[in-house]
């Protein structure tokens, strides 16, 4: 942990030392250690894990989790503020269509609100203009202003369209899939649209907050399908839906921090969740699976493994995967983000009218987002550093990483932005369990050529996490959703 010098009470947190203070709120009984057997492990206690784990009890059988971290959540995670306050370090927004997350949610007694959405949102381009706008014009969160707003229209019109024909469940076997896994995201825009150097930051933006990366980092095909699984079965994917507040995305948050579903699954667990072990082997045998970790071993007839695939690609597997699965999870890095999040006595920007969402072309903070508590009592102002602000700013200290992200924060809001009563910074990049957030980033190529091999068993190994999901891939609700295939799989293959 950086300890910020001479600022009291401002911290630059890793996840590992934000799960510390975490010491307040109620985690999941721990295992007993004499544990070694069960119907089903399952690797790794975030949400897709739980699911899964929660499912299978459910349906009578036994199941052991083993999680690598000192708590449960994945990339979820609250962090205690003084007055009984919390503020949320990850995943944290619910919205439309997002039925698994939500139906879990409420199966656990974990209630929403809604996202502070009153005011108008503000815009700043790249040569410092501030502009103010309504949040619920036709382009929903998207700036409206002259110089950006008819690119924003012309691309978001034709990707929602070409998402159409991309299948959820295998955008590899698309018409276009040849084509479009051969672009970046980059390449085509400024094939498609005026390319402009103004339009081109928005997208940047948009794609760091998003995915973690810069649009020179996409895959075409991967971003169509991203925007295709926007959805559920009733309803189409669209662009609009992933980034909006209103009727999209972001339109809801729950009650006591999204990390709180976690811990209430956990919680009613039968075996608990082992805590502390990262598992650095699988072994299958004619007749089962073992599961290993530091002094301990764990046998079972079927292991999910529900990780990131690139932690997934860390354990040792015997007999060895098969190419293809194992090239997938080296095409398959995390993202680059982080969260900086000022803390203030009250959400004075609402009192000017503003709705706390900002779109910016400056950074390091790029967007923004008021993450109040719901009563408004204590004012929260969350922003974005991702892809290539992020990286920039990794290696610089964190005092002159809080002093830049003030200084944006002021342009947006105004000079009461400059004293916040507390800071708390997380870089998912430096947390060793997860290798960055919020979802793994496909370059052109991974889908066509590595695709197929995303969600099929390996043997007596199943595969879970949201980054395996055909709806909301990279949200919590495709991690829920990712977790009930797999305990279907399990289920369905016991004996």
């Amino acid at each position: 942990m950086k300890i910020q010098p001479g600022i009291t009470r401002r911290r630059f947190l890793g996840a590992a030392a934000a799960s510390a203070a975490m010491a307040t709120l109620p985690l999941p009984r721990r295992a007993e250690a004499g544990l070694r057997r069960a119907d089903v492990i399952v690797v790794g206690a975030g949400l897709a894990g739980l699911t899964a784990a929660r499912a299978i009890e459910q349906a009578g059988r036994s199941v052991a989790v083993v999680e690598a971290r000192d708590r449960v959540g994945g990339r979820t995670l609250n962090h205690p503020l003084s007055g009984g306050a919390y503020t949320e370090l990850g995943g944290m927004f619910t919205g439309p269509t997002q039925d698994r997350i939500q139906a879990l949610a409420a199966a656990v007694g974990v209630g929403t609100f809604p996202t502070y959405n009153t005011g108008n949102n503000v815009f700043v381009g790249g040569d410092g203009r501030r502009e103010e706008y309504p949040n619920n014009t036709p382009l929903g969160t998207a700036p409206v202003d002259p110089v950006v707003a008819p690119d924003i229209v012309l691309a978001v019109t034709q990707l929602d369209q070409m998402s159409q024909s991309v299948p959820v469940d295998s955008p590899w076997t698309a018409a276009s899939a040849e084509q479009w896994d051969g672009q970046t995201l980059d390449t085509w825009l400024r094939a498609n649209t005026s390319g402009s150097a103004e339009f081109m930051q928005v997208t940047s933006a948009a794609t760091e907050a998003i995915f973690g990366c810069e649009p020179r980092e996409l895959s075409l095909l991967y971003t169509l399908f991203y925007i295709a699984v926007s959805g559920n079965e009733q309803n189409a994917g669209t662009f609009e839906r992933n980034f909006n507040t209103a009727g999209g995305a972001q339109e809801t948050r729950f009650v006591g921090g999204a990390q709180t579903i976690a811990l209430q699954v956990a919680s009613q667990l039968r075996r608990g969740v082992l805590l502390g072990k990262p598992v650095s082997k699988i072994v299958q045998t004619p007749t089962g699976v073992v599961v290993y970790s530091d002094r301990f071993k764990a046998k079972a007839q079927r292991v999910i493994v529900a990780i990131p695939p690139t932690l997934a690609g860390c354990i040792a597997y015997d007999p060895p995967l098969p190419p293809l699965r194992d090239q997938l999870t080296q095409h398959m890095p995390q993202g680059t983000l982080m969260k900086f999040e000022a803390i203030y006595p009250t959400p004075f920007w609402r009192a000017k009218g503003l709705s706390g969402q900002v779109v910016s072309e400056r950074g390091p903070i790029k967007v923004t987002f008021d993450t109040s508590p719901a009563d408004g009592s204590l004012g929260i102002m969350m922003g974005f550093i991702g892809g290539h602000e992020a990286r920039a700013w990794e290696d610089r200290s964190p005092q002159d990483l809080q002093t830049a992200a003030l200084q944006n924060l002021a342009t947006y809001f105004g000079n009461e932005a400059l004293t916040p009563s507390d800071i708390v910074t997380i870089n998912w990049s430096a947390e060793t369990w997860n290798r960055g957030c919020p979802v793994a980033v496909l370059g052109p190529g991974t889908l066509l050529d590595f695709g197929a091999a995303l969600r099929v068993p390996v043997g007596r190994i199943h595969w879970a996490g949201t980054e395996t999901s055909t709806y909301w891939n990279g949200y919590m609700d495709g991690a829920v959703r990712s977790g009930e295939r797999a305990a279907a799989e399990v289920l369905a293959a016991l004996v």
